[in-house]
């Protein structure tokens, strides 16, 4: 879960993990925003889907997902949906949204997951990989739950767009480095300090090749063309925004 950042106000080397990321604090107002927003809801939600491709019976973790829009989306497209995430009110929307029988737990990525090995045939990681500050063994149980010739889809924020921003900020990064980013975002009158690990693509992919996936796509999409409609400064043209990845297990 994310949004794309406005330019950071503030910037640390380390933080407490549990001093920040509270989505159970702003879960109202974080899924209102993402139910409309450019960069969600016109960006990079229809992204995904369309790298996902056709999905009928295909069994999908949702690791991350929030609120549940994009979890619904895939049931709606005829996938059997399993959706985690850290945030228990985020889940507590999800399951408003999805009914009582949809298959939701809460699960923190950065712990092993309570799933036997080959369980499902994709996971979407949509917009969580950047909360993490080691991909390693995130990676490595995402690979282990993965059936053989299953994929793995990825979003995350674009790492040049952050650099990019930060330089806009005044600050100095250096594009190469693993560096840990700091966030006050405001939603629904509820403020939380979000924590971000920005890195450069190539420590992206070295750890998906780590992780034993193949890299099969990398995407750069542009909006879907009805987010013109709704704001008129989109062109149809690329955003800067996020990154997309498919990676496929052998």
């Amino acid at each position: 879960m994310a949004r794309m950042p406005t330019v950071p106000e503030n910037h640390v080397e380390t933080a407490h993990p549990s001093r920040f990321n509270d989505y159970d604090r702003i879960a109202e107002g974080y899924t209102a925003e993402n139910e409309t927003s450019l960069l969600n809801a016109y960006y990079e939600r229809p992204a995904m889907l369309e790298l996902a491709g056709d999905v009928t019976g295909r069994r999908i973790l949702d690791a991350g997902c929030g609120s549940g829009p994009l979890f619904h989306a895939l049931r709606d497209r005829g996938a059997i949906v399993t959706g985690i995430d850290a945030s228990a009110g985020m889940l507590e929307l999800a399951r408003q949204r999805l009914g009582a029988d949809a298959d939701l737990r809460v699960a923190d990525l950065a712990n092993p997951l309570l799933f036997p090995d080959d369980a499902f045939d994709d996971v979407i990681a949509s917009l969580v990989l950047h909360y993490l500050e080691d991909w390693g063994p995130t990676l490595a149980e995402l690979r282990r739950v993965l059936r053989p010739g299953g994929r793995l889809l990825v979003s995350v924020e674009h790492p040049f767009a952050i650099t990019l921003m930060r330089h806009m900020a005044g600050e100095k990064p250096s594009y190469f480095e693993t560096r840990n980013r700091i966030e006050e975002w405001t939603m629904g009158g509820q403020t939380a300090q979000m924590s971000f690990w920005d890195r450069p693509l190539h420590a992206m992919t070295e750890a998906f090749t780590a992780a034993g996936f193949r890299i099969s796509v990398i995407s750069e999409p542009p909006p879907v063309p009805e987010a013109r409609d709704v704001f008129p400064e989109v062109t149809g043209k690329r955003m800067l925004g996020f990154l997309f990845f498919v990676l496929e297990t052998d």
